[in-house]
């Protein structure tokens, strides 16, 4: 009875609940990282539960649009990656406004974006038309893929120094964006399996690997993260948000589609009207 009193003050400071965790600590090591706290690193133990689980949620949707894509199902496949999309922006921003940031949330994150919006939009498409393509398939499926592996990792290391209002590259949730809408829009037409036409599987196909490059360039996209929700904004703004929902609800897919294509299309067109204002001077 002595030895184990003295036991339980090492469990509550460890954080574990008696007769819980215990077991479970034989087969995994308590997560330990270093902190700077009050301008000095100390190390703690432990991850922080809210956002992790949102990052989660963002990881199992990703998931689900491969599932549902290869069992054909070409509507659940693309919401499900908007669903992603949803709770990839929510973990962020919750981890900031609860100050439970931490190393080991942003590589998960980073971790899981690579599966919702790298392999989840590469894997659903391939299912829906580039798998009849044969070896262009799935070299445009791999461009994209590769590509959103390196975006993610160019990301990582340039987080600290780049500006924060531009992103360079498109954003890989930009990119899954416009891959898993395209499928939509054309399983909203009719254009599954062999109702799809050669030539728009080929567009397809093209889009895909575009897209994976439009990733990894050097085009400056606007991050629209200066957006002040805090602050007041003229009456009008409010009218073209009542507007904007009114529109998506129109046809959520196609509309998705064109504002994704409008959006992947700006960073070039910013390149290009950038280079062109020096010379007219």
């Amino acid at each position: 009875m002595e030895n184990q009193d003295q036991d339980k003050p090492a469990e509550e400071e460890r954080g574990s609940a008696p007769g819980v965790t215990a077991p479970l600590e034989i087969l995994v090591d308590e997560h330990e990282e270093e902190v700077s706290e009050n301008g000095e690193s100390v190390r703690r133990q432990g991850i922080y539960l809210l956002p992790n689980l949102f990052t989660t949620g963002g990881l199992f949707a990703g998931f689900y649009a491969v599932i549902a894509g290869m069992r054909g199902d070409f509507e659940s496949a693309p919401i499900a990656v908007l669903a992603a999309l949803l709770l990839d922006g929510l973990d962020g921003r919750i981890a900031r406004m609860t100050n439970t940031q931490s190393k080991f949330g942003a590589e998960y994150d980073s971790l899981a974006d690579m599966v919702s919006f790298g392999v989840a939009p590469a894997l659903v498409i391939f299912s829906f038309a580039l798998g009849d393509l044969g070896k262009i398939g799935w070299s445009a499926a791999f461009i994209y893929v590769a590509c959103a592996a390196l975006r993610l990792a160019r990301f990582n290391t340039q987080i600290d120094t780049a500006d924060k209002n531009f992103f360079t590259g498109l954003a890989s949730p930009s990119a899954a964006c416009l891959i898993v809408s395209a499928v939509w829009v054309c399983n909203d037409l009719g254009w599954v399996g062999a109702d799809l036409p050669h030539e728009m599987a080929m567009v397809l196909g093209g889009l895909t690997a575009v897209t994976g490059i439009l990733m990894i360039a050097n085009f400056p996209y606007n991050s629209f993260k200066g957006i002040d929700f805090h602050g007041r904004v003229p009456f009008v703004v409010m009218i073209l948000v009542v507007l904007v929902f009114g529109l998506v609800t129109l046809d959520p897919p196609l509309v998705l589609l064109l504002a994704s294509l409008g959006y992947a299309a700006s960073g070039p067109i910013k390149a290009v009207f950038k280079r062109k204002k020096p010379a007219a001077g």
